[in-house]
C-alpha cells in the first residue's frame, strides 16, 4: 500500500482504512465526481478516514484547491454505494472517486470556486493520463445513482472539464418552453427515449411508460448535461441534447 500520493496534484496523503482490492481484477475505467455535502472539507476528511463511516474516496478537493489522497488508485474505495452504469453494478471496483467539497443544497449550495475547479480539472487530467477512462465514463454520482443522489449538482462546471479533455459534452439545446413528457405518458416515443437513456448508460428498461425511474434518469441527465432546467420532463431540449451526445459516443 502506497504512503505517498499517486497524483502530483495531491499535496498530502491522509489514508482511509475503508478500502479493499478491486474485485475480479478490475482496473479503473470510470471517473466519478461527488460533492461532500458536509459543512467543511475538514469534516468531510474526518468522516472519510474513519473506520466506522464505512465510506471513502480516492481524493478530496477542498474549496481552496488543495487535494488530499485517501485511498490508492489501485484499490477499491467505498464512494459510489448502490449504483449502476452501462451494465455495471459494482461501480466502486471500476472507478476512481473524487469528493469535491461543497455543502450542497441543504446549506445553500454555493458556487464551486475558481481555485477548486482549477484543481479538479488538473487532478482529473492527471488521472486520465494514467488510466484508460473514456470521456463518456467521466460521470456524476447522480448519473450512476439517480434515485438516491444529486451530486455534484447543476452548478458543477462539466463544460469546463470537457474543454480540458475531461468528459463528454455538447452544447445543450436551450429549453424553449415546451411542456415535455411527464410521468404517466405512454407510447413508442417514450420507449425510444428510455432505450436512448439506457444506451447512454442509465439503468432503464424501454417499457414505453414514463414512470418514476424514467423521470429520475431524465433529471440526472439534465443535471449533468442540460443544467439550465432540471425538472424530469423530457422536453425537446433534453431529447435533442441526449441524441447529440449519443452521436459522440
Amino acid at each position: 500500500m502506497t504512503s505517498t500520493p499517486d497524483s502530483t496534484c495531491a499535496s498530502r496523503w491522509c489514508p482511509s482504512p475503508n478500502f479493499e482490492p478491486r474485485r475480479e481484477g478490475r482496473r479503473a475505467d470510470l471517473l466519478l465526481l461527488h460533492y461532500t455535502g458536509m459543512t467543511s472539507a475538514q469534516a468531510a476528511l474526518d468522516w472519510l478516514t474513519r473506520a466506522e463511516s464505512r465510506v471513502s474516496a480516492h481524493y478530496l478537493v477542498d474549496e481552496d484547491g488543495h487535494v488530499t489522497q485517501m485511498v490508492a488508485e489501485e484499490m477499491r474505495a467505498w464512494h459510489a454505494g448502490h449504483a449502476h452504469w452501462a451494465g455495471e453494478d459494482d461501480i466502486n471496483s471500476c472507478s476512481i472517486g473524487i469528493e469535491v467539497h461543497n455543502p450542497g443544497p441543504e446549506c445553500g449550495y454555493p458556487d464551486f470556486p475558481e481555485a477548486q475547479m482549477a484543481a479538479v480539472e488538473a487532478l482529473c487530467a492527471d488521472i486520465l493520463s494514467r488510466h484508460p477512462i473514456p470521456p463518456a465514463r467521466v460521470l456524476a454520482h447522480s448519473d450512476v445513482a439517480p434515485a438516491r443522489k444529486c451530486d455534484p449538482g447543476e452548478k458543477f462546471d462539466w463544460k469546463r472539464l470537457a474543454r480540458a479533455g475531461v468528459g463528454l459534452w455538447v452544447k445543450p439545446t436551450p429549453p424553449e418552453g415546451d411542456a415535455g413528457w411527464d410521468e404517466g405518458e405512454e407510447g413508442p416515443e417514450v420507449a425510444a427515449l428510455q432505450a436512448s437513456l439506457a444506451r447512454f448508460g442509465y439503468r432503464l428498461e424501454p417499457s414505453g411508460v414514463y414512470d418514476r425511474a424514467t423521470a429520475l434518469a431524465v433529471s440526472a441527465f439534465q443535471r449533468h448535461f442540460r443544467p439550465a432546467l432540471i425538472d424530469g420532463l423530457a422536453d425537446r431540449s433534453t431529447r435533442e441534447t441526449l441524441a447529440r451526445l449519443i452521436e459522440r459516443l
